[in-house]
């Protein structure tokens, strides 16, 4: 309250969450002493009202679990890439009030990953359907590697975890994981699959960054799989977060 630029991350249970020190570190870095970054942990989408009640001088937010697609009714606009992909995880707050969203984590996804792609993959299986997977799946598509879902259960365009036979696995040689499972302080979890399926071939990707390994990276770098966490794409689309809402960058 009562700074001139006020900037927060959306969520629930994200006390754990990397963008409040990284926002704060970069208003240090930058003598920026008009800037806030803060937390606003909400119990359901429908107290997001009251956040932008209660502070007027909001500039910009970014969204994260689990409210990328339940957000989107709460917005004025969507940003080309935001209708595409049908999540956010990025709002711009006009001087007028109109809140429009973007989506940065499909940018951040995609410049991480694009580097490490020396020998493409032309299939990937994205662990998880929620509001980070279909970011996941739209990058996927612009660097023209076929994405398969999996989840729990099985419905159209979505396999299941046990459905995962070995030549589907041989197929698919990057993997990525877009649910919480192992996110800090539940370090031990992660997907139900088989994890003597992954082989020197593989890459495996989490979204997760703390822990820095998490189970899933662990289980496939026993298996010889290169590994990569979300920590890079984190700030890759942090970066792209402010360059929207300090009009540097347009969707």
């Amino acid at each position: 309250m009562g700074k001139r630029n006020q900037y927060g991350l959306v969520g629930k249970n994200i006390e754990y969450s990397f963008s409040r020190s990284y926002f704060k570190q970069r208003f240090s870095n930058k003598g920026d002493v008009e800037s806030t970054y803060e937390n606003f942990d909400i119990a359901q989408i429908s107290d997001f009202d009251q956040i932008l009640t209660d502070n007027p001088n909001l500039k910009g937010l970014n969204v994260t679990i689990p409210y990328k697609e339940s957000i989107i009714p709460y917005l004025d606009e969507l940003s080309k890439n935001a209708i595409r992909i049908g999540a956010v995880n990025t709002i711009k707050i006009s001087k007028k009030g109109k809140l429009k969203g973007y989506n940065t984590d499909w940018h951040g996804f995609y410049k991480s990953l694009k580097p490490l792609l020396k020998n493409k993959p032309k299939k990937a299986l994205i662990l998880g359907t929620g509001g980070a997977s279909k970011a996941v799946y739209h990058a996927l598509e612009q660097l023209n590697i076929e994405p398969q879902y999996v989840s729990r259960n099985s419905e159209e365009g979505v396999l299941s975890y046990g459905a995962l036979t070995a030549e589907i696995f041989a197929a698919h040689l990057l993997v990525i994981n877009t649910t919480p499972l192992g996110t800090f302080p539940d370090i031990d979890q992660k997907p139900d699959l088989d994890y003597g399926l992954f082989t020197a071939q593989h890459l495996a990707y989490d979204l997760i960054y703390n822990p820095e390994t998490s189970a899933f990276l662990r289980a496939a770098q026993l298996q010889g799989a290169q590994i990569k966490n979300g920590l890079e794409m984190l700030e890759l689309q942090a970066e792209k977060s402010w360059k929207i809402w300090n009009k540097l960058a347009l969707s």
